[in-house]
C-alpha cells in the first residue's frame, strides 16, 4: 500500500515532499522541437503526458514547465489554452534548467526540493542534479513509477482544489504588482480573514496532510500517524484555521495540536501552516489566537515543541517574536526543544492589522 502519509513508498518516491512536477517540452511533453516547426502551431502533446499531468493535479500536485527554448514558444502556447492552463509559473528561455527551477520554486512559494524535473536530456538532468542536489530528476519513461507512488493515497478537498488555488494566487501576485501603494496597504485591500476553531471530523485529513507536507511553517515535523494518535487522546484538541480574501478561499491553511493534560498549561506539539500563506501574517495570527484562547481558559503558560530544521527558520523567528524561549527541562527530549512563555500579566501579541481573525461559529459548541 502507498496510502499512509509519512510512510516511505516502495516506488522510491516520497509523495509528501513532491509539490510540483516540472516538465521539459521538446522530446518530453511532445516529440518535435517547437522552434523548428514550419508553422506557428505547436507540436501535438503526447497524450500519456497530458494524462499524467491531470492525474497528478487530481492529487494536488502542481505542474510547471522548464524548457531551454525561445520564449516565443510560450507565447504560442497561448493559442492552446487547453495545454497552457495546465502549467503554473512556466519558464521557457535559454537559461540553465537549474535557474528555471529556482525561479519556479520562488514564484510558487515552495522549496526547490519540492520539485521533480521530467526531462528526456541526460545532460539537462545532470546539470540540475549537480546544482540542485535536492531535486529528483526523471526520464519520461519513469513517469508511470511516479504516478504509482500516489495511488491509493487519501485525497483531501484542499488537494483537489490546489491547482485552482495556485491559479488564484497568480492573480493575487499580478494584482500586487499593479497595486499603487505599500505592501501593507495591499494586504489591507485584500480584506484577509482567518477563521479558527476546533477541527471537525472532515477537517482531520487536511490537518494530517499539513503535518506531512509543510516544512517552512512547521514547528516540529510531527508525523501524521503520531498526530492522529495524539489528537484522539484525552486532554488533546486539534485546531484548524481557514483563510479567505477578496480573491477567494484559501481553504484550510493551518493546523495546531494542543495538549492540555498538564494543569495550568497549554502545550502545542505541532503548529503547521501552508507555505501559500507565508508572509501574510496568518502564522502569527493563528499562534496569537491560540495564546489568547489559552489565557482565556485559565492557563498560565504556553508551550510549543520546536524541532529546528534547515527549512523552518521562518517558524523559529515567529516563535521568538512571540516571546517563547527555550525551557530548561527539555535536555533529554528526542522530539525537539520546548519553548515557553508566561501568559500571566501584560498584553499578548496582536495579529497584523491587515488580517481579521474570527472564531468559527461552532468553536464553542
Amino acid at each position: 500500500m502507498t496510502g499512509a502519509p509519512g510512510v516511505p513508498d516502495p516506488t522510491g518516491y516520497d509523495p509528501d515532499r513532491i509539490k510540483c512536477v516540472v516538465w521539459d517540452l521538446d522530446g518530453t511533453l511532445w516529440d518535435e522541437i517547437a522552434v523548428e516547426t514550419p508553422t506557428d502551431e505547436l507540436p501535438v502533446p503526447r497524450a500519456e503526458m497530458l494524462a499524467a499531468i491531470d492525474a497528478l493535479a487530481a492529487r494536488g500536485v502542481l505542474s510547471s514547465l522548464a524548457s531551454r527554448s525561445a520564449p516565443a514558444v510560450l507565447d504560442r502556447m497561448g493559442a492552446a489554452p487547453e495545454v497552457r492552463e495546465r502549467f503554473l509559473a512556466p519558464q521557457v528561455s535559454w537559461q540553465d534548467k537549474s535557474e528555471s527551477l529556482r525561479r519556479i520554486a520562488k514564484d510558487l512559494g515552495i522549496a526547490v526540493e519540492a520539485l521533480v524535473l521530467v526531462d528526456d536530456s541526460p545532460y539537462e538532468r545532470a546539470e540540475v542534479e549537480a546544482l540542485l542536489p535536492g531535486v529528483r530528476t526523471l526520464d519520461p519513461g519513469e513517469v508511470p513509477a511516479l504516478l504509482a507512488a500516489f495511488e491509493d493515497r487519501e485525497v483531501t478537498p484542499e488537494s483537489r482544489e490546489r491547482v485552482r488555488r495556485y491559479r488564484t494566487e497568480e492573480t493575487r501576485r499580478a494584482e500586487g504588482e499593479r497595486f499603487r501603494g505599500t505592501r501593507e496597504e495591499f494586504l489591507r485591500w485584500c480584506d484577509m480573514r482567518l477563521t479558527v476553531g476546533p477541527a471537525v471530523a472532515d477537517e482531520v485529513p487536511r490537518a494530517l496532510e499539513l503535518a506531512a507536507r509543510t516544512h517552512r511553517l512547521n514547528s516540529s515535523g510531527l508525523t501524521p500517524d503520531r498526530l492522529r494518535t495524539l489528537a484522539a487522546a484525552d486532554g488533546h484538541e486539534l485546531y484548524t484555521a481557514r483563510m479567505s480574501d477578496r480573491f477567494g478561499e484559501y481553504g484550510i491553511i493551518g493546523a495546531a495540536l494542543v495538549d492540555r493534560t498538564a494543569p495550568g498549561s497549554w502545550s502545542v506539539p505541532l503548529l503547521a501552516l501552508s507555505c501559500r500563506v507565508a508572509g501574510r501574517g496568518a502564522a502569527a495570527a493563528f499562534l496569537f489566537w491560540l495564546m489568547e484562547r489559552a489565557r482565556e481558559s485559565g492557563a498560565g503558560e504556553f508551550r510549543v515543541t520546536l524541532r529546528p530544521t534547515d527549512a523552518n527558520l521562518e517558524m523559529r523567528i515567529l516563535l521568538r517574536q512571540a516571546g517563547l524561549r527555550r525551557t530548561e527541562d527539555d535536555d533529554d527530549r528526542d522530539d525537539g526543544a520546548v519553548l515557553a512563555r508566561s501568559l500571566e500579566g501584560g498584553d499578548l501579541p496582536k495579529p497584523p492589522a491587515w488580517l481579521h481573525v474570527f472564531p468559527r461559529k461552532d468553536a464553542d459548541a
